[in-house]
């Protein structure tokens, strides 16, 4: 704590005043421990907590602190009984607690479920040659099991999750395969279209197997005889993918996941409906996670800047009704973006719901609140709350960078909600 902060006291409280609650989060009803007083209610909440001075800060605030009063005001009594509204509201902060515990626990259980798929993923890529007919019956035992989950009756959460340094590659066809069954869902693909299209997605690049690492692992731009080459892969993973005996629907998801609907792609230079429509939500994944985990991460976009780039600047090469359908479920804002609230707050957005994409599930930095005990906030229910703009990492002071963590790359995966319906 500053020694220059500066103080009030309760009588000079005032709506508009923000202040700082130095106590423990879990020691008061309010869901944050610095706000803004916003009316009369709030201000005699805050007067109720017995505080003999609060700190508060001027260049936050609306209006100024009220005057102290002429005569000193007499030795406050022994702090009143909990009035029954104030019981309901402890009442109601101790449920929010409760909800961040089974939150945490959820979130927990998501990043198991994705650490068990990108395990699956590695053992796909290491036994393709040796054991194509396991490698299949592998890769359909996860698709389908994501396919189950993410076309039931049940409201499906996109969760941005922490990933492992060195497994870029793994993660990456991982994270085509969820965006593309998420978008799949959205358009009301049939299960068997939609189990093609996550097998095609999980072997879409497979022909890099065969590409020279010194290539796929440069930062600089490539020459012109290596961007050739790594063209080539489209054709390498058909090759690799014979022995599986794939569905011709997936195959051309790995051969044509680079074309582009306005001609511009590789290898054939085909256009909108010589594009399998299963492939066409591919690209628009595979472009999504290319611009936000590229191999050199000085070009990285954050989430929020890769959707309008591909909105504003690239929208001709993508089927028009899918892009404009994987923006909406996943939102102005997806999970993995930095954003400030409308009170000010800096927070991280951990999970969308593609139903409600403007209300997501944010972990905000609360000086107050030790980094462990995060408060996570859901908007769907704080609806007083809004998002007022995306940050980029380099943004943020160092104290709030560490405390929220950041991904470098970011990673997806899913949490169907049971009991909810869309």
């Amino acid at each position: 704590m500053s020694a220059d902060a500066l103080y009030v006291t309760p009588d000079q409280l005032c709506v508009g005043l923000y202040i700082h609650l130095d106590r423990g989060w879990m020691e008061h009803s309010f869901t944050f421990s610095s706000f803004k007083i916003k009316d009369e209610a709030q201000l005699l909440a805050v007067r109720a907590l017995g505080l003999p001075r609060l700190r508060y800060d001027p260049k936050r605030s609306d209006v100024k602190p009220l005057p102290l009063p002429a005569t000193p005001a007499p030795v406050p009594p022994a702090p009143p009984q909990p009035s029954a509204e104030e019981l309901a509201a402890l009442q109601a902060k101790q449920a929010r607690i409760e909800q961040l515990r089974a939150l945490r626990k959820q979130l927990a259980e998501v990043d198991k479920q994705f650490q068990q798929a990108s395990q699956t993923v590695k053992n796909i890529n290491r036994n393709i040659r040796s054991q194509p007919h396991e490698t299949l019956r592998q890769a359909e035992e996860l698709v389908d099991q994501m396919v189950t989950a993410m076309l039931g009756e049940n409201t499906v959460l996109m969760h941005a999750l922490n990933g492992k340094a060195g497994e870029d590659a793994y993660f990456h066809s991982l994270n085509v395969t969820v965006l593309s069954i998420m978008l799949a869902r959205i358009l009301q693909f049939s299960r068997e279209d939609t189990l093609q299209l996550g097998i095609g997605a999980l072997f879409h690049d497979i022909g890099k197997l065969d590409i020279p690492s010194k290539i796929l692992l440069k930062t600089e731009p490539l020459t012109k005889p290596e961007q050739s080459l790594l063209q080539l892969h489209c054709a390498y993973g058909i090759k690799l993918s014979k022995p599986m005996e794939l569905a011709d629907a997936a195959q051309r998801v790995i051969l044509e996941h680079h074309e582009f609907c306005d001609g511009t792609g590789y290898p054939n230079g085909l256009k909108g409906p010589q594009i399998s429509p299963l492939t066409r939500v591919v690209c628009i994944a595979n472009q999504y996670d290319n611009l936000c985990n590229p191999s050199n991460l000085v070009e990285a976009l954050t989430p929020h800047e890769a959707l309008s780039r591909m909105f504003a600047q690239q929208r001709t090469r993508f089927d028009e009704v899918a892009l404009k359908a994987f923006i909406r479920c996943l939102g102005v804002y997806p999970p993995g973006c930095i954003v400030q609230l409308s009170n000010e707050m800096i927070g991280l957005v951990l999970a969308v719901n593609p139903n409600k994409p403007l209300r997501p599930t944010v972990i905000v930095h609360d000086p107050e609140v030790p980094k462990e005990e995060a408060i996570i906030l859901d908007l769907e229910q704080d609806l007083e709350l809004n998002i007022s703009k995306s940050l980029r990492p380099g943004q943020l002071p160092r104290e709030i960078y560490n405390y929220l963590s950041p991904r470098q790359h970011v990673t997806y995966y899913f949490d169907p909600q049971q009991g909810s319906t869309p």
